[in-house]
Formats: structure tokens, C-alpha cells, sequence
């Protein structure tokens, strides 16, 4: 990707360009191979936490199984995300996760896709046994925001 707008559809552009700005970014937040996320806010610790962002996956890239600790609610911009039921959620298709819903997914066809996404509470990453392997905080999210901000020399606006 070379820049932020790299690979998506003209009535993407405008929300991504929005979000950077809202944010103080001028790229997408690198979170592994083929994963990236743009935060749009971080919701109170007082109210279980969580976070909504724009995530944006290259396509094959998956996320492996994971435990919501809190609802989820997801809306597809751009782009096919294959759930692990078998179902195929494309652009506009809404997608609700209840509180301790256990799931993995991966992006699919040729299109980048682009979801908005409201996280309420933690989000553990669990081995195929439940095993816990990595758990994701609000203030986890927030953390990597303020040092992804820092490196590229922005203020952290979302944080004001």
C-alpha cells in the first residue's frame, strides 16, 4: 500500500480520508501481515471499553480464533469477509457478535476489505483448545494509537 486510499472503491475514499483526519493520521495503523486499522474512538473504561475503527484486510488475510468480551458489530464496506460458519458478508451486510461469541474469519476474493467495526469490552485470542494466547484492552488499543502517533510525529487527537 502505498497510500492510504491505495486499492479502494471511490465511495470508501471519502470515510477513510475522514477517519485519518478525525484521528490525526496520515496512514492506516499497521496491526500484522496483511491487517490494518484506523481508530475512530475509544469508548469509556467506566462503560466496559472497546473501540470502533475502520479495519482494512489484504486479501487471504484471516483472523484466527478469537473471544469477544462484549457485543460486536460489524458493517462491510468493501470488500468479502468469509465467517467461519460458511457465510459470505459482502458490501452493506451487518454482522452482530453477542457478548463471548468465539469466531475466526478471513478476507476474501480479489478486493481489499474494509469493515467498520464497534468492539465493546476485551477480545482474547484463543488457541483451537479455548487456550488463552493473547488478550486485546482497551488500553492495549489505545497504547498502540498514542505509539503509532508518536512515531510519526502527530498528536494523538483521539486522546484530547
Amino acid at each position: 500500500m502505498t497510500t492510504p486510499l491505495d486499492g479502494l472503491q471511490p465511495h470508501v475514499q471519502p470515510h477513510v480520508r475522514a477517519a485519518l483526519a478525525r484521528a490525526g493520521l496520515d496512514a492506516w495503523m499497521p496491526e500484522g501481515e496483511g491487517k490494518w486499522s484506523l481508530p475512530l474512538q475509544f469508548l469509556p473504561e467506566a462503560e466496559g471499553g472497546g473501540w470502533v475503527e475502520l479495519m482494512r484486510l489484504a486479501p487471504g488475510t484471516a483472523l484466527t480464533l478469537h473471544r469477544h468480551h462484549g457485543e460486536v458489530h460489524g458493517l462491510n464496506l468493501q470488500g468479502h469477509r468469509r465467517l467461519d460458519d460458511g457465510r459470505v458478508i459482502g458490501p452493506g451486510d451487518y454482522v452482530f457478535e453477542p457478548d463471548g461469541n468465539v469466531d475466526s474469519w478471513a478476507a476474501v476474493g480479489d478486493e481489499v476489505l474494509v469493515l467498520h467495526v464497534v468492539v465493546r469490552g476485551d477480545v482474547d485470542y484463543v488457541a483451537p483448545n479455548g487456550a488463552l494466547q493473547r488478550r486485546i484492552t482497551t488500553a492495549d488499543r489505545i497504547a498502540d494509537y498514542r505509539a503509532f502517533c508518536a512515531a510519526r510525529g502527530v498528536r494523538a487527537r483521539l486522546l484530547d
